[in-house]
């Protein structure tokens, strides 16, 4: 073995079998183990190198042991009987190994995940480079921190057939949904699935790093948007300080006027008056006299100052009069019917809205239409 012995003496190898204690039996398996791994061997040379390797794999130490695996944890000339050998030692030996060593098979790695336990299969979890035969399996039997580990790990091939049993069995765990959605590729089946299983947050994510059907990213788009006007909408009706909700919409540019023309229709006055005051910078006192004076000028005068488009004021003017027409009739149901005889006054009372607006109107008229016959249902 001359290529080997011209970089160790024969005082190392003896140190390797003999050496008194472990500590210098590690340094000298460790200088063996970069000889080995770079050095040009011929086939004799090569058989010898490999019973050097399985000396070391059988040192009583585990300091040895450990040696041997960190030092050719990525080495392709690592046997693959010792790469086994080691996989099955105490973790500070094994998973170096494990983590890392291109010389397991499929069959090998397979064998880890059943049998190897929790830090074991982690170790094979998060390996450069994985099939899809072994994620599969991961997937089939870890736990929701290794399913969480191997979806987040790129390097890993995984079928369409094991993201959805990732999603199957944790269809709820964040860690799990949120791997998922940060591939870096995703079946369409799979995405067009997990965007309904997601927070908006992560949708928008989706919607921007994966590929979805033109109707699919169409419907998302308006329902998220339908989502938030809806519940920014209700949030205005409920705010305790009115003042102080519209002020803040106001400074985050949210204060708009298709927002308070949908407040209005929910009968949220309150805040329709707070957030023109708003817009207007005038006191809310006076606002309030100007938006229920009885003519149209109180009206008018105060929405051209809070900057309100010309074109909502017969909407706004039929909301305000259709406000103080009406008022709850203390039966079940009796504010969704307030509200629907709110909005059906603006769409029959103008014609100047957006189509958007009327659309949101129109919409919010079918919804309320069919709570109110839930609730007479359910009476």
């Amino acid at each position: 073995m001359a290529t080997t012995r011209a970089a160790l003496t024969d005082q190392d190898i003896r140190m390797l079998v003999k050496g008194a204690t472990p500590d210098e039996r590690a340094l000298a398996a460790h200088k063996l183990c970069r000889t080995i791994d770079r050095a040009e061997l011929d086939e004799d040379q090569r058989t010898l190198a490999d019973e050097i390797l399985r000396v070391m794999a059988g040192d009583a130490a585990e300091l040895v042991r450990r040696a041997l695996a960190v030092t050719l944890r990525n080495s392709p000339v690592l046997p693959p009987d010792i790469a086994n050998k080691l996989a099955r030692d105490v973790e500070s030996v094994s998973l170096p190994i494990i983590s890392f060593s291109p010389v397991f098979s499929d069959a090998d790695l397979a064998e880890i995940v059943r049998l190897g336990g929790p830090m074991r299969q982690m170790a094979v979890a998060k390996r450069p480079r994985l099939s899809s035969k072994v994620t599969a399996l991961l997937v089939e039997q870890g736990s929701e921190e290794m399913v969480a580990t191997i979806c987040a790990n790129d390097n890993a091939r995984m079928s369409e057939t094991a993201l959805q049993k990732a999603l199957n069995r944790f269809s709820t765990s964040e860690k799990v949904l949120t791997a998922v959605a940060y591939r870096t590729s995703l079946p369409l089946a799979v995405t067009e699935r997990l965007i309904d299983m997601v927070g908006d947050q992560l949708r928008d994510y989706i919607l921007d790093h994966h590929a979805l059907s033109a109707e699919r990213t169409l419907e998302l788009i308006l329902g998220a948007k339908e989502r938030a006007t809806i519940d920014l909408v209700d949030q205005a009706g409920r705010a305790a300080d009115a003042k102080g909700f519209a002020a803040h919409l106001n400074s985050v540019k949210r204060l708009t006027p298709s927002l308070l023309l949908r407040a209005l229709a929910h009968g949220h006055m309150s805040f329709f008056e707070w957030g023109v005051a708003e817009l207007a910078g005038v006191p809310h006192h006076r606002t309030w006299l100007m938006i229920h004076d009885a003519g149209d000028l109180g009206l008018k005068a105060i929405c051209e100052r809070a900057g309100l488009p010309p074109r909502l004021f017969p909407a706004l003017r039929a909301g305000v009069d259709a406000f103080h027409a009406m008022d709850y009739d203390g039966r079940p149901g009796d504010r969704e019917r307030f509200q629907e005889h709110m909005i059906q006054r603006f769409l029959t009372s103008s014609t100047a809205m957006s189509r958007e607006d009327t659309d949101y109107l129109l919409a919010r008229v079918d919804r309320l239409g069919e709570q109110a016959q839930g609730a007479a249902a359910a009476g």
